[in-house]
């Protein structure tokens, strides 16, 4: 279906924690009519946010963004925990009030709170993007795909790895390939409107569900770009960026970061240089599969444009691959200078049998 979002972000819009509204807002097909959050309103979205380059309305209340005539609200935040902030609850009863669809990537499973549920009883309906479908066991039915399947990989969470994705899938279709983007999130599940969440399965499963977005992609594509999550040395979430390093079974990789970043948040852990991501990433996949890193895509957005000229130049330099801001500089040189890289079909080194 098409939607016209209203997107929830109270006290959060201007900030990182709403990357879910960004995302959408940049990429999804369904129009954005307007953002909830009282400390903007009156401004619209790009006064606010202006890489975002929308004129979409910022108001104060759900009540108030009725008047742009959405059809669905969507949370546009995704917290640490996926827990819903305890004063956003009347507006999503004032949403399915109105009866609007409340679609929310959150841990929380809305549909499950009694509350809502009396609200979706008038005709609203709730759609919780994080619910995983049934997922088998990893089978090795990706070795199998005729797609080259690129998959990205981060220095930490919440660095770019969706937007490179997608900015590749773009221009990989603007050079005349059929390019498929594979949803591994809740926000990318939202963009494309199909994937699997892999951090909602569970973990015995979560790289047969890796497998099996990259099959169904690969089904009507000739190149696979997936979206990665997480960081492989982060305390709380490497556990699904090795399910995807697995179970994707890439032919190769693309290292996302946002400099100046150098620790994770909440947890101060070092962020490894390049070098050492590049190593760690080859070697967990040297034993399975092989891929390479093939390039470095950065998250510029915090520097001014010389600093970031700079930044760029120095990843290039460092790894020796070819490194760029796709969404500030554009991705079409690094589309071309990777594509040699991804163009042949890597293999494992054994077929094994499933356990």
């Amino acid at each position: 279906m098409s939607r016209r979002y209203a997107i929830l972000a109270p006290g959060t819009f201007a900030t990182g924690r709403a990357k879910t509204a960004h995302g959408v807002i940049a990429y999804a097909d369904d129009a954005t009519v307007a953002v909830i959050d009282a400390d903007h309103a009156g401004r619209r979205v790009r006064d606010v946010v202006p890489y975002l380059a929308c004129d979409a309305p910022i108001v104060a209340t759900v009540r108030d963004a009725l008047q742009y005539a959405p059809t669905s609200l969507l949370v546009g935040v995704a917290p640490q925990g996926g827990a819903l902030p305890e004063s956003w609850r009347g507006e999503i009863v004032a949403a399915l009030d109105a009866g609007l669809e409340v679609v929310s990537g959150l841990h929380q499973i809305l549909g499950d709170d009694p509350e809502f549920v009396a609200a979706r009883k008038r005709n609203a309906s709730i759609w919780d993007v994080r619910i995983p479908p049934p997922v088998p066991l990893f089978s090795g039915s990706a070795y199998d795909v005729a797609a080259r399947v690129v998959l990205t990989v981060g220095s930490d969470c919440a660095v770019g790895k969706m937007t490179a994705a997608l900015e590749l899938t773009r221009a990989a279709r603007a050079r005349g390939m059929r390019a498929a983007f594979a949803a591994s999130g809740q926000t990318g599940i939202m963009i494309a409107g199909n994937g699997i969440a892999i951090d909602r399965v569970i973990a015995d499963f979560a790289s047969g569900a890796a497998e099996q977005i990259v099959v169904e992609a690969a089904a009507e594509a000739d190149l696979v770009f997936v979206e990665g999550q997480g960081g492989i040395n982060h305390p709380a979430f490497a556990p699904v960026t090795l399910a995807l390093i697995y179970g994707a079974a890439p032919d190769a990789l693309v290292l996302v970061h946002e400099p100046p970043r150098s620790v994770m948040d909440t947890y101060g852990t070092p962020l490894l240089p390049y070098r050492a991501l590049i190593r760690t990433y080859e070697a967990l996949c040297a034993s399975v599969k092989p891929a390479k890193v093939v390039g470095v895509v950065l998250n510029t957005r915090a520097l001014d444009e010389a600093t970031a000229r700079a930044a760029i130049a120095s990843a290039a330099e460092e790894t020796g691959l070819p490194a760029a801001d796709l969404v500030r500089f554009g991705s079409a040189e690094f589309y071309d200078a990777i594509a040699p890289a991804i163009s042949g079909k890597a293999a494992p080194l054994a077929r094994g049998t499933p356990g």
